[in-house]
């Protein structure tokens, strides 16, 4: 891999609930109690003041370059010009009018601190699906896609492993994923991204994505499960082909039971009906989603030997990944491409 050293390998940010409420209140005005929230890369704190009113305190981790921890700042208030219906996350100005504030940690480096909405919301992992739910996600995907077409920053070319585009250097991780039968999958997925997707790669229509709409990153509506209320965390935006945003969300629409593509394959017509997607884009999705599977199982593997102490979460999404693997295993190419053309389709 490219990045080293690099967000993905370095610990977060040390920050006390005390410390975030001192920094809520002397750089944002804003007074309240702090609550800590799980994240792989950054410090988070929920804070929440006597009125109700709800904010998220993030501190940056100090290896992840300035330039692309303003390209999320600047995307967000992109998004909110518009499309301001979308559920995203608001940025909110300091004391001093700033978005980001720049703090150092004990060996000097900066970080950037800022302060975010609260979304209230049901993490969509924690619910039942529905086809319903399926199609109003892929509706709003496709909405923040639009919302971003035309999004310009300085960090187009960062460098970032979970992009799908850059799939074939996963051959250098593939010593960390369990050897046998399982690793074989995974080659094999490789083999097919290098020969069908990765020489696609440069002809196919690109822009800033979101790259990370999982069922951690979604929030449903505590009384209506099948209303979007909130899409969370731009920490893995990048420049690449669009139709590679969609195979990362798809891969976690997978039906694990049947056909792997039922379920996807509604996701994916809702997405193309608010943003129709080009023929070739249609035909590199199932090498695309496989991709995305083969890489959140052998960044999860090597991140997982190197931090064993938060290994639980580091592999959360595993279990879900392989079986996607093993379905996908089972579908030949050609059958799945037909699928996918009939959804978009109808």
């Amino acid at each position: 891999m490219s990045q080293s050293p690099d967000s993905l390998s370095s610990p977060k940010p040390t920050l006390s609930a005390e410390e975030a409420v001192v920094l809520a209140e002397s750089r944002f005005g804003v007074r309240g109690t702090a609550y800590q929230l799980t994240s792989e890369r950054d410090a988070n704190f929920r804070i929440r003041t006597a009125d109700g009113a709800g904010y998220v305190l993030k501190l940056a981790n100090p290896a992840e370059e300035e330039a692309v921890t303003n390209l999320q700042t600047m995307a967000l208030l992109h998004i909110a010009q518009r499309d301001p219906d979308l559920p995203v996350q608001r940025v909110f100005p300091s004391l001093s009018g700033r978005h980001e504030e720049i703090l150092t940690d004990a060996e000097g480096r900066p970080m950037v601190l800022r302060l975010f909405s609260y979304l209230e919301g049901t993490p969509l992992h924690q619910v039942p699906r529905s086809p319903t739910q399926r199609r109003n996600l892929g509706a709003h995907l496709a909405r923040l896609t639009c919302a971003l077409a035309d999004f310009s920053h300085s960090a187009t070319h960062h460098d970032l492993q979970w992009d799908i585009k850059h799939a074939h250097r996963l051959w250098d991780l593939l010593p960390y994923v369990e050897a046998g039968a399982r690793r074989g999958l995974v080659e094999q997925i490789l083999r097919n991204f290098d020969e069908f997707a990765l020489p696609a790669m440069p002809q196919l229509r690109a822009h800033f994505v979101h790259n990370d709409l999982n069922p951690y990153n979604v929030l449903v509506a505590e009384e209506d499960h099948d209303r979007i209320a909130g899409i969370l965390d731009f920490g893995d935006m990048v420049w690449t082909p669009l139709v590679n945003d969609l195979a990362v969300a798809s891969s976690y629409q997978l039906a694990l039971e049947g056909n792997p593509l039922e379920d996807v394959a509604e996701f994916i017509g809702a997405y193309h009906a608010v943003l129709p997607l080009e023929a070739r884009e249609i035909d590199l999705l199932y090498d695309l989603i496989a991709a995305r599977m083969a890489t959140t199982i052998c960044i999860a593997s090597w991140r997982a030997s190197r931090y064993p102490e938060n290994r639980d979460y580091i592999l959360r999404n595993a279990p879900r990944a392989w079986a996607g693997i093993e379905a996908f295993a089972r579908l030949p190419r050609e059958a799945a491409q037909a699928q996918l053309r009939r959804a978009c389709v109808a």
